[in-house]
């Protein structure tokens, strides 16, 4: 990200140098650019915590679904158990 950050300034300052612009709008420009830069990888930053904090909810969800399921499998197993104990003579 902070690589994109400097190329967008990088081409920012480039092109304001093409255009004639004198040093000290290019110096703006330059600070623009910095902060813009900066307000992008803050909220990239943001995004990644969620990203990740949704992540570990739908990987809890997901341990307790299979866990419920397997005690849902034990239940069954347990009751077809008895069912065939109460058919055999």
């Amino acid at each position: 990200m902070h690589i994109r950050s400097v190329a967008v300034a990088a081409l920012a300052a480039l092109t304001l140098g093409a255009a004639g612009c004198n040093e000290a709008e290019q110096d703006d420009a330059q600070a623009d650019a910095n902060e813009a830069g900066s307000a992008i990888q803050e909220e990239a930053a943001q995004v990644g915590s969620a990203i990740a904090a949704g992540a570990g909810e739908v990987a809890q969800e997901v341990d307790e679904a299979t866990d419920e399921l397997a005690q849902e499998a034990d239940e069954q197993k347990a009751e077809t158990r008895t069912d065939e104990k109460g058919n055999q003579p």
